[in-house]
């Protein structure tokens, strides 16, 4: 067999292995779709939907919180990919360019400001605003200055270093009950989401899916830019608009969830040490898997405490460490 034909062989062995996993991954989703409706003080199950108690807690309660994990742990997962694809760094991962923090601050100002009295929806376009503007200032400082990935990614560390700064000194001089509460949102959680919220779940899917869909850009791009180039490829604008992509979904998920850390880092390490290295491929992958992965955080954060939730940042932080480091030591490295 000549080499063209092996490679052939290897690739279409590598793809079919791929799908399996697609079909599996979307198979732990409906399981953990299923799981998450079921959950709760009163655990509901599937056969029991259709009764007059789950009119209430299934549909009102549990679904529309269902669809908003699902949106926001497919994007954040999806946003680790591509970053660290395109920054070619490891530990690049959706918080990194500061848009979180630049999201926080706006609703920090916003609290502080209003004294509490804004409805919650002014407060989640003043998140969408803040991460908006972090992302637009970060673009036009690397296109003024010409900066190179590795630079861009550091002004965007800083950007977001001088975001929790500015939080910091607010939180800690106010006097005000509603900013510190406002920090146990911050810290993630989906307990006040509704379908009084949903639609900016529903301002996240057309940009999520568009991004699923970039898996052969990706692949391109990695090339290097001189090989991308030369196959009609402009580093430069594709780094502008997934970097702007990026943002929007970070802001939208801030505005819905609050500030949830590890999905976007972890999710894409564990998906390409299971052998899932093709974009194409690795990007809806990610997107099924942080859906998962979250949905299971938020079961455990609603019945882990019998007179409270916990906040899933908090739950995905504690998990996502250990996980972390266990693939340090398992692999030595991470790609």
């Amino acid at each position: 067999m000549s080499i063209p034909q092996t490679f052939s062989v290897f690739e279409q062995q590598q793809r079919n292995r791929d799908r399996r996993w697609l079909y599996g991954l979307s198979m732990l989703l409906l399981v953990t779709g299923a799981l998450s409706l079921s959950a709760g003080e009163s655990w509901l199950w599937p056969d029991q939907w259709l009764g007059t108690e789950a009119r209430l807690f299934v549909w009102q309660l549990r679904f529309p919180r269902t669809v908003a994990v699902i949106m926001v742990g497919a994007s954040l997962a999806t946003s680790g990919a591509v970053m660290q694809s395109l920054f070619e760094n490891p530990l690049a991962e959706p918080g990194l360019l500061g848009v979180a923090n630049g999201a926080c601050v706006a609703l920090v100002l916003c609290v502080m400001l209003s004294h509490g009295l804004l409805p919650v929806w002014v407060m989640s376009l003043a998140a969408i605003a803040g991460a908006l503007i972090v992302t637009f200032f970060l673009l036009y400082i690397a296109r003024k200055r010409l900066l190179t990935n590795a630079r861009m990614l550091l002004v965007g560390i800083a950007i977001g270093i001088a975001c929790s700064a500015l939080m910091t000194w607010a939180i800690y001089f106010s006097n005000n009950l509603d900013l510190r509460q406002l920090m146990y949102w911050m810290m993630g959680g989906f307990g006040g989401v509704d379908w009084s919220q949903i639609w900016l779940g529903l301002m996240l899917l057309p940009v999520l899916l568009w991004l699923v869909m970039q898996g052969n850009t990706l692949n391109l791009l990695s090339l290097g830019t001189q090989q991308a180039r030369q196959l009609g490829i402009s580093l430069n604008i594709w780094r502008y608009i997934l970097v702007l992509a990026v943002g929007w979904m970070v802001g939208l998920s801030v505005a819905l969830s609050g500030v949830i850390g590890f999905i976007g880092l972890i999710i894409p390490h564990i998906l390409r040490l299971c052998g899932i290295t093709d974009q194409r491929r690795l990007l809806p992958a990610c997107a099924l898997c942080g859906a998962s992965v979250l949905l299971l955080a938020d079961v455990l954060a609603r019945i882990g405490l019998s007179a409270a939730e916990l906040p899933v940042g908090v739950v995905t932080a504690t998990l996502g460490a250990p996980v972390f480091i266990w693939l340090l030591i398992r692999t030595g490295q991470i790609r």
